[in-house]
């Protein structure tokens, strides 16, 4: 397998994975080459530019890769999609992208280089935008703000864009996102890539907002046909935000891509994700394992694995005799109290199987 390994707790799965690696590298036809990105230590870190020209398409690249940052960003943005407060900013962010992206064929299209223009005054701003045809519908609303004096609505919308992004201005970030040391083309059959990508429990709310960038932009190139098979393992899986997340596990499959979302908890989901995006991810997972969790979590996956029949037996006693009666009935497989009183290191879980290759026990 090809592999990307987004790795919360920085280097703890990026050893074992390499460590395996190198163990069984000559079972590779091609040996795929490993990359790292670790914002916290450079020099244990590549460089990876996730708004690669070459990768970006059309538009609407641009449009999912702004929503994608401003949401990682700005989590509680996730519920209130729709808002007029909210899509500004990402409509601002696309038409930054995407001039970027058009000029000098992408020589500068970088997120430093998209952060740094949006800081240009306005005058300036808005009449190197106007000069690229594809965005003009983007930039119209905040152009007419401008021309009309409606400075208030006009700051209120990019502000909210600049604030955000400010954040991502380090000497760190900007130096590993205008690099291309790789592509994320993990799966490419002439070049494959094993890469993990490094988070700080610490900093969370920045470099979530980066990884779920370079996630988003890897998803694309590597859910396509007639690539290698790979594999996409995500540990903590709320810390990062991925828009159509659902999508690549639905159709993935076919294209030969394994999705492992390691959770805490079902709440934890729901909570950064909203109810209704965290119930399609919950429900469209084929195998499901695990350890011990309590309350509705338990109750929820108890229900999952189902009933089966099960041997009752009951014993009455009275003065004369004694009866033993056998039955047969429809009960719980796994119980939500078994559930949450697992032990470390005991599991309890459900397989999907196909027709020409059974499991018995599912």
């Amino acid at each position: 397998f090809s592999m990307f390994i987004y790795d919360f707790k920085y280097d703890d799965l990026t050893k074992i994975t390499y460590n395996t690696f190198l163990k069984y590298q000559y079972t590779y036809k091609i040996r795929p080459e490993f990359y790292t990105i670790n914002s916290d230590n450079l020099s244990k870190s590549h460089r990876c530019n996730p708004l690669d020209p070459n990768s970006m398409i059309d538009i609407t690249d641009a449009a999912e890769s702004a929503r994608t940052i401003l949401m990682g960003l700005n989590r509680q943005w996730i519920r209130r999609q729709g808002d007029f407060f909210v899509e500004s900013p990402i409509n601002f962010l696309t038409a930054v992208i995407w001039y970027l992206r058009k000029f000098k064929d992408g020589e500068f299209c970088t997120l430093p280089h998209v952060i740094e223009l949006m800081q240009v005054d306005y005058d300036a701003l808005f009449t190197l935008l106007r000069t690229e045809p594809e965005i003009e519908v983007l930039i119209n609303p905040f152009v007419n703000a401008y021309l009309n004096d409606v400075m208030e609505q006009l700051e209120g919308q990019i502000a909210a864009a600049k604030i955000a992004m400010a954040r991502l201005a380090s000497p760190q970030l900007y130096y590993i996102l205008s690099g291309n040391d790789f592509t994320l083309d993990i799966n490419n059959p002439k070049a494959p890539k094993i890469v993990t990508m490094g988070n700080n429990p610490q900093k969370i709310q920045t470099y979530g907002a980066v990884i779920s960038l370079y996630i988003n932009r890897l998803i694309k190139q590597v859910n396509q046909k007639d690539k290698l098979k790979s594999s996409l393992i995500f540990d903590e899986f709320p810390t990062v935000y991925l828009k159509g997340m659902d999508n690549l596990i639905a159709t993935a499959r076919s294209n030969k891509v394994a999705t492992c979302l390691g959770i805490q908890d079902f709440s934890q989901l729901r909570k950064d994700y909203g109810r209704e995006e965290a119930e399609v991810l919950i429900n469209i997972i084929g195998n499901i394992i695990s350890g011990q969790v309590t309350g509705e979590t338990a109750k929820n996956l108890s229900d999952r694995f189902g009933k089966i029949l099960q041997n009752r037996e009951s014993l009455s006693i009275n003065r004369s005799d004694t009866s033993l009666s056998k039955s047969k009935q429809l009960e719980l497989a796994i119980p939500p109290s078994k559930i949450s009183s697992l032990s470390s290191g005991e599991f309890v879980g459900m397989v999907a199987d196909n027709p020409t290759h059974k499991i018995e026990l599912k």
